[in-house]
C-alpha cells in the first residue's frame, strides 16, 4: 500500500505530534500498522459524515486520530491529524 502524506497533514504533524517523543511514536506505529493491515480492530477505523463523508478515519490513541482519503485500493492520502476536536 502506497502512503502519501498531504501537505495539511504534515504540517499538523510538525505541530501537534512531532513535539511529543511518546505521540509521535505512537503514530509512526499506527501508521505502519495501517499500511500492514487497514481493518485491524485496534485503528478503530471508521467513515466520517457531513461534509466531510468522503474520509475515513482512524485512532492513534483514545483521542487522536488521522483523517484520510482512499484514492484506490492501494493508495492512501493521510489529511489531518489531531484530536477529535481539531479534525472533525
Amino acid at each position: 500500500m502506497r502512503i502519501e502524506r498531504h501537505p495539511n497533514f504534515k504540517r499538523s504533524y510538525k505541530k501537534r505530534i512531532a513535539k511529543n517523543p511518546q505521540l509521535l511514536k505512537k503514530t509512526e506505529d499506527r501508521i505502519t500498522l495501517f499500511k500492514k493491515d487497514p481493518t485491524n480492530p485496534i485503528l478503530k477505523d471508521h467513515k466520517l459524515s457531513g461534509i466531510k463523508n468522503s474520509f475515513r478515519a482512524f485512532s492513534v490513541t483514545e483521542d487522536f486520530r488521522i483523517v484520510y482519503m482512499r484514492v484506490s485500493e492501494d493508495y492512501i492520502i493521510l489529511l489531518d491529524i489531531g484530536t477529535h476536536n481539531q479534525v472533525y
